[in-house]
Formats: C-alpha cells, sequence, structure tokens
C-alpha cells in the first residue's frame, strides 16, 4: 500500500493541474448542459430494492427518449461531446431527453437502508438487477411524469444488456417500450479476441483475489485506483486510448487526441466487482445465462447446479441493431446470432466506415454524419 501510494504521488504532481484540465471534463452533467444551452432537470428514481437512482432530463416537446449507458459508465457518456454529443443533439431536436444511471455510478450510488461505504451487500449486482429492477424503475417513473404510455430507448453496450434482460424476465414491460435502438449490442461473447478472452479469463482470478479483501466497488470516486487511472491519462492519454483499443477496436480517428482528457474526466465511474465477473462468465460460457454462484448456491437459488439462460424469444420489443465491423467487444457474428434469437428485431445497420469500433457509438468525433441521420431517422418512423 505504501508503495502504491508513493507511486501516486509521483505521477500525480507530475500531470497538469486542474487548471489546464478541460472545463468539460471537470463539468457534472447539469453544468454541461447548461454549457450547451439546455437546463437539465435532476430527478430521483427509487427502485423496488431500495436503490436511489440520479436520473437527467432535458425537457422537449417530443415523446421522452431514454438514453442508457454501458459499464462502468454513466449518463456523462451521452454529453462529453458537447454540442455534437447525442443528448444534446435530441434536445436541440426537440425531444424529451432522459439520460439514466444505473445502481452503483457515481450518480446511483445511494440507498434507502444500505450504506455503499460499509454495506458490501450494496454492491451485490450486475447488469441483471440493472435489468429487472433499475430500467423498470426508470421507465415508470418518466411514463408517470411526461404521461406517455410508451418511451424509446437508446441503448448503449450493458446498456442493451439491461434491456434484453429486462424483456426476458418482465415482459410485460416490452409494451412500454416503443422502440429501442441497440448501439453495440451485448449478450453474446462466442467469437472473442485473444485481447479480449484474456479479459474474461482475469474474472475468476478477480474474484478470488478480490473477495478474501472484500473488495466490491471498482473505480470509486476519489478511490486510490481511481486518482491512479486518472493521473496516468492525464499525463498519457495516449497510452490509455490504446489500452481502450486493445478491447473495442483500434479507431484513432473518431477518438482524437483533443477529446482524451475530458473522456477520462468522466470515464470510467464506479460499479461492482460482480458485474465485471458476470461479463466474464458471458465469455467463459459462452451464454447468456443469470449469474452462476457454484453448483451448491445454483442449486438453492435455481433448482439446478447451471443458471439458467435468459429466455430472449419473451424479449419482442421492437429493437433497431447498430453494429460496427471493427467492434471488439461485439463480435459481428455474435451480433448475428443474437439478431436471430430476438423475434422482433426491425434493423440490422452495419456502421458504413470499416473502422468503427464499440466506442464510437457514444464517443465517436463523427457521430453527427455517420450515426444520427440513421437514428434520428427511426425516431421519427416509430
Amino acid at each position: 500500500m505504501l508503495l502504491t501510494n508513493i507511486l501516486l504521488l509521483l505521477i500525480v504532481t507530475s500531470v497538469p493541474t486542474n487548471s489546464l484540465i478541460p472545463e468539460d471534463a471537470r463539468l457534472n452533467f447539469t453544468e454541461l448542459s447548461m454549457k450547451y444551452g439546455h437546463n437539465a432537470e435532476e430527478h430521483r428514481v427509487t427502485t423496488e430494492d431500495g436503490y436511489i437512482l440520479t436520473l437527467f432530463r432535458i425537457p422537449g416537446k417530443k415523446p421522452p427518449v431514454l438514453l442508457l449507458h454501458g459499464l462502468n459508465d454513466c449518463s456523462d457518456t451521452f454529453i462529453i461531446r458537447g454540442n455534437s454529443s447525442l443528448a444534446i443533439t435530441l434536445a436541440n431536436k426537440g425531444y424529451d431527453t432522459w439520460a439514466g444511471n444505473t445502481r452503483g455510478n457515481k450518480y446511483a450510488r445511494q440507498h434507502t437502508k444500505l450504506n455503499p461505504d460499509t454495506d458490501l451487500s450494496f454492491w451485490d449486482h450486475s447488469f441483471h438487477e440493472h435489468g429487472y429492477y433499475d430500467l423498470p424503475a426508470i421507465i415508470d417513473y418518466i411514463l408517470n411524469v411526461t404521461g406517455h404510455k410508451t418511451i424509446k430507448s437508446i441503448g448503449n453496450s450493458e446498456g442493451t444488456t439491461d434491456h434484453f434482460v429486462l424483456g426476458s424476465l418482465r415482459p410485460e414491460y416490452n409494451e412500454k417500450i416503443q422502440l429501442l435502438i441497440a448501439m453495440g449490442p451485448s449478450a453474446f461473447f462466442k467469437h472473442l479476441t485473444p485481447q479480449l478472452s484474456s479479459l474474461m479469463a482475469m474474472g475468476p482470478l478477480l474474484d478470488q483475489v478480490a473477495r478474501p479483501f472484500k473488495i466490491e466497488e471498482l473505480f470509486r470516486e476519489g478511490s486510490t485506483e481511481k486518482k491512479f487511472f486518472a493521473a496516468i491519462c492525464n499525463r498519457n492519454a495516449l497510452f490509455c486510448r490504446d489500452l481502450l483499443f486493445q478491447v473495442g477496436g483500434h479507431d484513432p480517428k473518431r477518438l482524437e487526441r483533443e477529446f482524451l482528457p475530458v473522456l477520462f474526466g468522466h470515464f470510467p465511474t464506479s460499479g461492482s466487482r460482480k458485474g465485471f465477473i458476470h461479463y466474464s462468465q458471458l465469455g467463459l460460457r459462452m451464454r447468456f445465462a443469470l449469474f452462476d454462484y457454484g453448483a451448491a448456491d445454483n442449486i438453492k437459488r435455481y433448482g439446478h447446479t447451471e443458471p439458467p439462460d435468459y429466455n430472449l424469444t419473451q424479449c419482442t420489443m421492437k429493437t433497431a441493431f447498430f453494429v460496427g465491423k471493427n467492434d471488439l467487444v461485439c463480435d459481428v457474428k455474435d451480433v448475428e446470432y443474437l439478431r436471430a434469437v430476438l423475434p422482433n428485431v426491425v434493423l440490422y445497420h452495419l456502421m458504413e466506415p470499416k473502422t468503427w469500433n464499440h466506442y464510437d457509438f457514444v464517443w465517436g468525433n463523427d457521430m453527427p454524419k455517420t450515426l444520427y441521420p440513421h437514428v434520428f431517422k427511426l425516431l421519427e418512423k416509430f
């Protein structure tokens, strides 16, 4: 621990001060919204199991559109590109724009009874709970506030996984989602690159190392690992970008150097160890299934030694796929398999730039030209 702190101190003292870090790297969602011309509202949503989620709204006259982020991310991901971000673009076009946050990130780190700093059970969740508890609470809240009977939803990466869980386990919500635009649809991981396969394989090891030390939260704001990551990426942003590219696909053209300090000011944010482990299990087991607690506990929870698969035939919401040829997280073959399983895929769009990767759906600098025309065409159609 002492060595880690000394190393951190050396790195931190060699990086730019806050005055040299771009303003957008330091502003929260509400502040960014105001900077780019809109007053955002902050809403608190309480799930049926007691988690308190912050939901941001930029009011508009058109029907409500929900934005849902990916793993270890938050609502900021949809606004850090400023005027070219999806949240601001939606608001400029008059849509009632809602940006959600799932339990555990910096905007959803509260509970009616549990303390995230002292109660380890607060972190006993993955995308399963996002889909089963968080997303229904968010949808019902939006419908109650707006008076609409349905919403349109745009999910990115884990944000799509959450929707697939919801549609599978709480099929009554399929009728409440008029359209799901799934960017980087994430469910099956049968065609992994060596880099991602190695990362998935680290899941069991991380589990064994973290459990004895009761490490349940990853990248907590203000934590040593968060400061360490931020310090490294502030000093050598291209190094951190290359790390991302090892996982999601190499595409430096759309993730330019000047934007990186802003990005790493917001990403990653806090999340659960269990969330990473669950994704690791999907990759290692090549199934879209509930969490594997081990044979004995699985029998107690599920009645079988193996966790059951999510029944995607129950996920009947209209779904539009946006897929990147260079997306290493969601391989085209895996997305095609998901497309064949889901009963109501209304569009399958392969992004035209061959270098389009997993991150370009939310951070790419040319989204207004390459992505948004397709998105808004769908929003107007359905």
